[in-house]
């Protein structure tokens, strides 16, 4: 298993908490808040480009 180095939980209304993490190697994750056993990963590229897509609107669609 990974060395994932967790941020704070991002939490919105509710109960809705996700946590972001990243290791040494350049991968970066995202769990739910409190199943961080259960997380998708990919680099951290990629988590930087899903990051500015949703801050610019384009999965606006999708609320």
């Amino acid at each position: 298993m990974a060395d994932i180095t967790w941020e704070e939980p991002f939490c919105a209304e509710g109960n809705n908490c996700f946590r972001i993490g990243t290791d040494d190697d350049g991968n970066a994750y995202i769990a739910v808040a409190g199943q961080e056993h259960q997380y998708l990963t990919d680099s951290r590229d990629a988590l930087r480009t899903l990051i500015r897509d949703i801050k610019a609107g384009k999965a606006d669609h999708l609320l």
